[in-house]
């Protein structure tokens, strides 16, 4: 998810640059939509990686 992140940021960029003002805006916000959405994964999973690991020591 991150690639596509990347992806639609370079898209942003190179659409920016040859004067495409409404696709580069589109890929802006589809590239930080994309970053949000894969940032709160990251999140979610170390949270979930950090309650297995200490709910493993306590069961019987």
């Amino acid at each position: 998810m991150l690639g596509w992140a990347i992806t639609f940021f370079l898209v942003a960029l190179v659409a920016a640059f040859f004067g495409f003002g409404g696709v580069a805006a589109l890929s802006a916000d589809i590239a930080y939509l994309l970053l949000a959405v894969f940032l709160v994964l990251l999140v979610a999973g170390v949270v979930v990686s950090g309650v297995r690991r200490t709910s493993k020591g306590r069961m019987p």
